[in-house]
């Protein structure tokens, strides 16, 4: 009512429905604005009927361009449906090929392995046959004869490597069993009558129990003698000079003593009696002299067969 001229009157049928339709149109205003500015409120702005007709256009063009985006988003869901269907029938059709295609191909492959295996010699064949079996044993699904070599190295290193330790542990089996041997042959030692203790042996222990106490009563009288002793005649008291010439005196005459015996060993077996013994020396001389003589011939008779004769 506040845009109606001040000279309109207020009783005017069509007054009144231009005001409900005014009042209607900023209604729908407020409403878009609102709904545009998500419960904030619009900037403050000058409600005339200019205003208001920019404001309906403008909620028009609104209205239209958000019912052009609703189907343009309608028609691209309709197209990426239809292209997500188009693609999953294009895939199981080709999932269906490429089964057709195993096929074929999974028949080609026997054929021509069956043909293959048929056009090999014996030779061939049994090759072929241990190949397959070393393949089998190694767990190869798609063997290499180089891959197949390597692996059989491989079984030669670890075979070898197994026997020296197999070689090994047979060398601590014999080393054990001959420890085991000697311990118990000890232990049969052990229990033997050698190691068994005297049947006398508790009368020797009374025996020695009873020097000890003997010997530990007199031990006190000599403690006496002795200390008496070291006061009247004094105890020596050499120093590390004396004990080295000692040392050197005794060692000079364990030398005599090896030189002595060594000439002493000389007249071993001679008779004890001095003329027996010139006898026999003399004898040993006469025997040497011959032996040289003998000797001194040989030698000759050597030189004049190997010396060259002048001719005549």
């Amino acid at each position: 009512m506040a845009n109606l001229p001040p000279d309109a009157a207020i009783f005017s049928p069509s007054v009144a429905r231009l005001a409900a339709s005014t009042a209607k149109d900023w209604n729908y205003v407020d409403a878009w604005l609102a709904s545009k500015y998500n419960a904030r409120s619009p900037p403050q702005f000058e409600r005339n009927p200019d205003t208001l007709k920019a404001l309906l256009a403008l909620a028009a063009l609104n209205e239209s361009a958000d019912e052009s985006c609703d189907l343009v988003a309608r028609v691209e869901a309709n197209a990426l449906r239809d292209i997500k269907a188009q693609a999953a029938e294009n895939e199981n059709v080709k999932d269906e090929e490429d089964v057709v295609d195993q096929i074929h191909l999974a028949t080609f492959r026997d054929d021509f392995y069956a043909d293959l295996e048929d056009s090999l010699t014996r030779e061939g064949r049994a090759a072929l046959d241990a190949m397959a079996l070393s393949a089998v044993h190694l767990g190869m699904a798609f063997p290499e004869p180089a891959q197949i070599a390597q692996a059989m190295a491989d079984l030669q290193s670890r075979l070898f490597n197994l026997e020296q330790a197999s070689a090994r542990v047979e060398l601590l089996q014999r080393y054990a069993g001959s420890e085991s041997a000697r311990l118990d042959g000890l232990l049969e030692d052990v229990r033997g009558d050698g190691y068994r203790p005297p049947a006398d042996l508790a009368r020797q222990n009374l025996e020695l129990q009873r020097k000890i106490k003997a010997m530990t009563k007199k031990l006190p009288e000599l403690k006496d003698k002795v200390s008496s002793l070291a006061r009247t005649v004094g105890l020596p008291n050499p120093t590390i000079q004396q004990v080295r010439r000692e040392e050197l005196k005794y060692l000079e005459l364990l030398e005599l003593r090896r030189n002595l015996d060594q000439q002493i060993s000389e007249f071993e077996g001679l008779p004890p009696d001095t003329a027996m013994a010139r006898q026999h020396l003399d004898g040993l001389r006469r025997e040497l002299l011959s032996v040289i003589e003998h000797r001194d011939a040989v030698f000759e008779g050597l030189v004049e067969r190997e010396t060259p004769r002048k001719a005549r």
